[in-house]
């Protein structure tokens, strides 16, 4: 099946703002891109994006009765630059819940927004929210993902359709607990939010009634609807449903099948995370149950669902959907009452780009600290996407990327070399030279796969490493032009076939 990503963008902008209520924030980060200061969207608080990015410029919208979380964007003018990052301070292995918000206004002048690129962690897709800007509505974009590095990074980058600043209004990076969505392969895959549909409902729940800010939105068809009778506990299910979305379903009458089309656009051919659930909506007693056949497109999704007053939920992570989507739920003749639906949820399955080995980015991202002059691209995961890897740094395919090779040859960086370096394992050139290096050159003995050594050229200091004669790969090695002292080492010396340069300007002796 095709692997093709579709999304789906629905966010509405409200003209008025809710009573702020006074609740606990949810854990990670919501902020206010371009703006200035904290700003309250309903009951919740987005502060300014200053500390998490280091390019781009800020600027405000001006359009009378627009909510202050779309009031202001952050934009990106520089041609120089192949990817604009966020980086947000994450706990390795979490999952996390993303939330990406644009709402163009016209902040250059112009009359439709751009289209470009989101980077999340080096997978990429694109973004276009004209259709929505035209209809008068922001935009938003929602994934489920683990955390693979100790640093997520959100990136927008310009591609072949852009035509003017890339640009973003608000994000949102919020832990959420294990057990939500658990089946799926977090290794290989992300959920992009679909549709989140609470049945029967007129009302949008959002936090605090969804501890996670999910966005549950009404879903009103021809069928009856019923009020709940009974509590759940949100607690009860792997994926936390908040509690009101169980206080309206959607029924028929004993004996018929109730049918919901849902979603109510048609879907690309791929595969999905579905969730339903379901709850008798009767007051509890012994008779409160219903039992019934769940169908999917006149495929059995679920035989015999009990569906009581606690709740239930049922869910595949990889179910085969293509074009319109039909739930049939068929009771069974015991049942004593119809079929019943409170809400869903549906994700595409978004194969992961792969990502880089977290020890690479670790010391790609001390490089970034260790070099006051660095290129300008230096955002994000340094391997990914292929198309927007770091200047000067080539790695390797599949699933698990290591650096193969880095050369800023007169790329006009100044700093020191880190100790960390050595890390780069698979690490086979390394070419920095005619650049303003200072410091020592580090051990690097276990760069076991380096073949060529360019440091020619710089201003290092101190001794040739004895490591280096060791490295059972090593043919070429640069050094000349630099402060070194002392002698070269025998082992690097009489390296069989080593082509070597360590002069002039050194003071070293061989």
């Amino acid at each position: 099946m095709s692997t093709s990503i579709f999304l789906l963008w629905l966010v509405s902008i409200p003209l008025t703002i809710h009573a702020a209520i006074n609740v606990n924030q949810p854990q990670g980060f919501l902020l206010n891109c371009g703006g200035n200061e904290k700003i309250k969207q309903d009951s919740l608080t987005y502060g300014p994006d200053d500390r998490f990015i280091k390019t781009g410029n800020k600027t405000e919208i001006k359009q009378e009765g627009l909510v202050p979380l779309l009031s202001s964007v952050r934009y990106f003018p520089d041609d120089a630059e192949e990817k604009f990052c966020y980086n947000f301070p994450v706990n390795k292995g979490r999952k996390l819940i993303i939330k990406t918000i644009y709402y163009y206004g016209g902040f250059d002048g112009g009359t439709e927004p751009p289209i470009f690129d989101q980077i999340i962690d080096g997978t990429k897709w694109n973004i276009n929210t004209s259709a929505d800007y035209a209809d008068g509505l922001s935009s938003y974009y929602e994934v489920v993902m683990v955390a693979h590095n100790k640093v997520l990074s959100i990136c927008l980058a310009k591609n072949e359709h852009t035509t003017s600043n890339p640009f973003i209004s608000a994000i949102e990076v919020l832990y959420l607990d294990d057990s939500l969505y658990n089946t799926t392969d977090f290794g290989k895959y992300a959920l992009v939010t679909l549709a989140r549909h609470s049945f029967g409902s007129h009302d949008k729940l959002t936090f605090p009634d969804d501890k996670y800010n999910r966005h549950w939105d009404p879903l009103v068809d021809d069928n009856p609807v019923v009020t709940s009778q009974a509590s759940v506990t949100p607690t009860t299910f792997w994926n936390m449903p908040p509690e009101k979305v169980f206080e309206n379903s959607v029924t028929a009458s004993r004996g018929k099948s109730l049918v919901v089309n849902w979603p109510n656009f048609p879907l690309p051919k791929t595969y999905y995370y579905l969730a339903l659930y379901f709850q008798d909506n009767r007051t509890p007693s012994p008779y409160s149950w219903r039992v019934f056949d769940v169908l999917v497109n006149g495929v059995k999704f679920f035989s015999n669902l009990n569906a009581t007053t606690s709740g239930v939920t049922v869910y595949s992570t990889t179910w085969p959907l293509e074009g319109e989507t039909k739930i049939t739920l068929v009771p069974a003749n015991t049942s004593p009452v119809g079929p019943v639906i409170a809400a869903g949820e549906l994700f595409q399955l978004l194969p992961l780009a792969g990502r880089t080995l977290t020890r690479d980015v670790s010391v790609m991202n001390d490089l970034t600290k260790s070099f006051t002059k660095k290129p300008q691209d230096w955002h994000g995961d340094p391997c990914l996407p292929k198309d927007k890897s770091w200047s000067g740094v080539i790695c390797s395919s599949g699933m698990n990327t290591r650096i193969i090779s880095l050369n800023l040859t007169n790329a006009g960086i100044s700093g020191s070399l880190p100790p960390s370096i050595s890390k780069l394992t698979a690490l086979s050139h390394l070419w920095l030279g005619s650049n303003e290096l200072t410091g020592q050159i580090p051990d690097l003995s276990s760069l076991q796969n380096l073949e060529t050594l360019h440091l020619e050229n710089n201003q290092l200091e101190g001794s040739i490493p004895e490591s280096l004669g060791k490295l059972p790969k090593l043919r070429e090695v640069f050094l000349q032009n630099n402060r070194l002292k002392g002698s070269v080492p025998g082992s690097l010396r009489n390296k069989n076939a080593i082509n070597l340069k360590v002069s002039p300007g050194n003071e070293v002796s061989s």
